[in-house]
């Protein structure tokens, strides 16, 4: 009968269908399975919001942040999630730390948010800044003068800011370059303090214009559970 096959057919239609879909569930199961895994325990990839780092990472880089780099916790996880995790579960699975001049992100639990920055601290160092200049431990960063560069601020008041560009070189040997547009200005001078053992202290290579470990309002000393992973290398 022509009704019998059509209702035979749309019944087929329809358990094709269904298998089609559950066989796509299955997929992005996986799929999402698959990106869970990678990003909370090999790599991750975050943009950089502001001229913090500048000039060793520009506004809108995308950075790829290895997360096995130092070990896990609960701020490895993807998308805030460790802030859902209890707070007393701060244990780390650590094989490394973060050495003077390593960039790393790190989770600001007061803010909510990823920052990227500079380690120029380790557990015991003595930090800090005269007239601009790190000192660690009572020895003084090396810097020499580059060139005089502007940059156009992402958000700010004046909209271009001239600087000084300068390399510098820790006591250890490495060597990047910051801006400094004084060396009056108030992060310029501050400490001596001394990091406590199984934290960080951060600075941005922007020096004047980064919320950093010197500030009132920045990270302060960042314990290692906080260190979500080290960026390796600029995606695009």
């Amino acid at each position: 009968m022509p009704i019998e096959k059509a209702v035979n057919e749309a019944r087929s239609w329809g358990e094709s269908n269904l298998d089609y879909i559950i066989e796509l569930i299955r997929f992005m199961i996986s799929v999402v399975a698959i990106w869970f895994v990678w990003t909370s325990f090999a790599f991750a990839t975050y943009f950089i919001p502001s001229e913090s780092m500048q000039p060793s990472l520009e506004v809108d880089d995308r950075i790829v942040v290895s997360k096995w780099a130092y070990g896990y916790s609960r701020h490895s996880l993807p998308l805030g999630l460790g802030e859902i995790v209890p707070h007393s579960w701060n244990a780390r699975l650590a094989w490394s730390a973060p050495a003077r001049g390593d960039v790393v992100v790190i989770r600001d639990e007061d803010q909510g948010i990823n920052l990227i920055k500079r380690v120029t601290g380790i557990g015991g160092d003595v930090i800090e800044v005269r007239a601009g200049r790190l000192i660690i431990n009572g020895e003084m960063a090396e810097r020499d003068f580059q060139q005089q560069r502007r940059y156009r601020q992402h958000n700010g008041i004046p909209s271009v800011v001239m600087v000084s560009a300068y390399g510098e070189t820790l006591p250890s040997g490495r060597d990047y370059t910051i801006y400094e547009r004084s060396d009056t200005l108030p992060h310029d001078d501050f400490g001596p303090i001394t990091v406590p053992e199984g934290h960080i202290f951060l600075m941005g290579d922007n020096r004047d214009n980064s919320a950093d470990s010197r500030a009132p309002n920045g990270p302060g000393y960042v314990p290692l559970y906080r260190v979500v992973g080290r960026a390796e290398t600029v995606l695009f």
